[in-house]
């Protein structure tokens, strides 16, 4: 045997062994990628979730406060900070947050006097979640954007008469039976 050659080969294998491990090296990244934007994309969406839902409940409280004898939707969504309907300040947001996916406006959904009835996102992204929505978003079921799911309040059906035993009472703008 020659022993120059031997260490020839030994070099080859190295090389093959590196080659091997820098392949492995940029799979597991790019997977670890993919992972990291998969899991900021639900942390997105849980956002997107809870900051749509404090709209609806806004503009719900706002839509509740009757002045003489007329409920409306609020003009725009500052409306919301501070009620300009009232003299004394009346907050029925604390602050307007941004849509979480674009970190800007949201699309506005608007009744037809004008009136803010809801918010959506703009993003065409597809939700990780597509099932076990709330009662109030029973409707975001196998929907295929996030830009399909409104974030929008309709005041309930006035009914001729009372059911026996049912109270209305009002609680922090909202009505609930009891």
């Amino acid at each position: 045997m020659n022993p120059g050659r031997l260490i020839r080969n030994q070099r080859g294998v190295t090389l093959m062994v590196v080659l091997v491990m820098v392949v492995l090296i940029g799979l597991s990244a790019g997977l670890a990628g993919t992972s990291w934007r998969s899991i900021m994309q639900q942390v997105k969406e849980a956002e997107l979730l809870w900051r749509g839902d404090q709209y609806r409940k806004a503009i719900a409280s706002y839509y509740s406060v009757n002045h003489s004898g007329i409920q409306r939707y609020p003009a725009g969504l500052e409306d919301l900070l501070r009620d300009p309907r009232s003299l004394q300040p009346v907050r029925h947001l604390r602050r307007l947050y941004p849509e979480p996916f674009s970190g800007g406006d949201w699309v506005i959904i608007k009744d037809p006097a004008g009136g803010v009835r809801g918010v959506r996102s703009s993003s065409e992204e597809e939700p990780f979640k597509k099932d076990g929505f709330s009662e109030d978003y029973e409707n975001f079921k196998d929907r295929t954007k996030y830009s399909e799911w409104e974030f929008s309040y309709t005041p309930p059906r006035k009914t001729q008469g009372v059911t026996p035993g049912a109270s209305a009472t009002r609680r922090s703008g909202f009505f609930t039976n009891q």
